[in-house]
C-alpha cells in the first residue's frame, strides 16, 4: 500500500469513529504485509503536523488516537447545541479530583480527607460517565471497595496517562498564630488616631 492510499485510509477511518482507536486497532484494517506498526507511527505523525493549523487536530490519549477539536474554539462549537453540557457539583469534582491523584482510594479515605461522607449518588455518577471503577477491596474489616480512575476519564480529559494530570500546588503555610495575624501593628495603631 502506497503511503498516500495509507494516509488517506487513516484519517477517514479516524473522521468516523466514535471512540479512538489503538495502533494495534489501526493495523487490523490492514493485511499485515500491507503496513508495519513504523509506517503506521509514520503517518499519524504525518497527520498530527498536517492537522497542527486547524481547527481540528489528531490526539492520542489513553485508549488510542482521535481526531478532536481545539480546546480554544470549545466557546464558539458549543453553540451548536441547545443542551447545556452537564455541571458537576463541587463535592463530585473533589472526589474525582481525590481518585485521580491517590488511586485506588476507599470512599473511607476520600470522607477522612473531604472531611464530609460522600453521596452515593457522586460515586454512582461518576461509575455511569465510565471514569471511575472498583478495582478490588482493602484487606481490612468490613473489605470496603478500593476506587481508580478509567481510560475514559483520560479520554475525556485528552490524557495519554496520570502523570500528565497537573501537579497539586503546595499549600500556603499556615500562620503560627491566627491572633497575630488579626492584630494591627503598634505603628499602624497610631497613625489611625
Amino acid at each position: 500500500m502506497q503511503l498516500r492510499q495509507l494516509k488517506q485510509a487513516l484519517e477517514a477511518l479516524l473522521f468516523v469513529t466514535e471512540q479512538p482507536l489503538s495502533e494495534q486497532q489501526l493495523l487490523a484494517y490492514f493485511a499485515p504485509e500491507q503496513v508495519s506498526k513504523k509506517q503506521l507511527l509514520a503517518v499519524l505523525d504525518e497527520l498530527r503536523q498536517d492537522y497542527a493549523e486547524r481547527g481540528v487536530q489528531l490526539q492520542q490519549v489513553a485508549s488510542g488516537y482521535r481526531f478532536q477539536t481545539r480546546t480554544e474554539l470549545g466557546g464558539i462549537i458549543s453553540r451548536l447545541w441547545q443542551e447545556k453540557p452537564p455541571r458537576y457539583s463541587q463535592a463530585l469534582l473533589e472526589t474525582l479530583a481525590l481518585i485521580a491523584y491517590r488511586q485506588p482510594i476507599t470512599r473511607g479515605d476520600i470522607e477522612e480527607i473531604r472531611g464530609v461522607s460522600v453521596s452515593s449518588q457522586i460515586m454512582k455518577t461518576l461509575q455511569e460517565r465510565g471514569w471511575v471503577k472498583v478495582v478490588g477491596h482493602r484487606e481490612v474489616p468490613g473489605r470496603p471497595q478500593l476506587y481508580a480512575t478509567t481510560s475514559e476519564f483520560l479520554d475525556y480529559f485528552s490524557l495519554q496517562d496520570l502523570s500528565e494530570l497537573p501537579a497539586i500546588p503546595d499549600a500556603p503555610a499556615p500562620l503560627r498564630n491566627s491572633a497575630q495575624a488579626a492584630q494591627i501593628p503598634a505603628e499602624t495603631a497610631t497613625d489611625i488616631e
